[in-house]
């Protein structure tokens, strides 16, 4: 057991970049409950490193965007990944898309598809309406498994966001909370496993 990575490091984000987004408040109580569970979390807010729209031509001429190449040597540094995934007209976010779209770019004569693999991932999604999200849930799964990394089946969705975040941006239900919780274990339980 000595090999075994005792903390599991899991980047932590949400795909949007604004101030009071809900998918950022329970992106950091995903962190928060990766903490608790044994595992070591790093919560990004994608805003602080903004990208160009993806556009081949720029990349031919420039290179990676810095903020990608930033991005990249922090999954680098990780084993796992939580992403909250909003839901704009029942899809992913453009950000989140464009984000991925980056960092799956090859870079330095390797594939950007080896920067995703082995990765585990849990996804969660926040919504002000009925469905939570959930839309945005299977097509965010998707994506991560282009890319080559693992999803977990755990989701959660939480409908109704206005009213689901006290002040102080923490799930009012205790069910959503358990559930959110539950994830995380399982996220870090399995990195656990996969390690040892």
């Amino acid at each position: 057991m000595t090999d075994r990575q005792p903390h599991p490091r899991i980047l932590v984000f949400a795909g949007s970049s604004r101030a009071g987004s809900h998918n950022k408040a329970l992106a950091r109580q995903a962190a928060e409950g990766i903490e608790r569970m044994g595992g070591r979390p790093t919560f990004i807010d994608l805003r602080d490193h903004p990208m160009p729209l993806y556009d081949g031509d720029l990349e031919a001429d420039r290179g990676l965007p810095e903020n990608a190449l930033v991005l990249r040597r922090g999954l680098a540094e990780h084993d796992g990944l939580l992403i909250a995934s909003p839901e704009y007209n029942g899809f992913i976010t453009p950000l989140l898309k464009n984000t991925l779209d980056w960092l799956s770019r090859p870079h330095e004569g390797e594939s950007g598809l080896t920067l995703f693999e082995g990765k585990l991932a849990g996804v969660v999604s926040a919504s002000p309406g009925g469905l939570g999200g959930i839309r945005s849930l299977a097509l965010a799964r998707q994506l991560l498994t282009n890319l080559g990394v693992t999803v977990l089946p755990d989701q959660l969705a939480v409908a109704h966001a206005a009213k689901a975040f006290d002040e102080q941006g923490r799930l009012r239900d205790d069910q959503q909370q358990q559930k959110l919780d539950a994830l995380c274990r399982r996220l870090v339980d399995t990195l656990h496993r996969l390690r040892s």
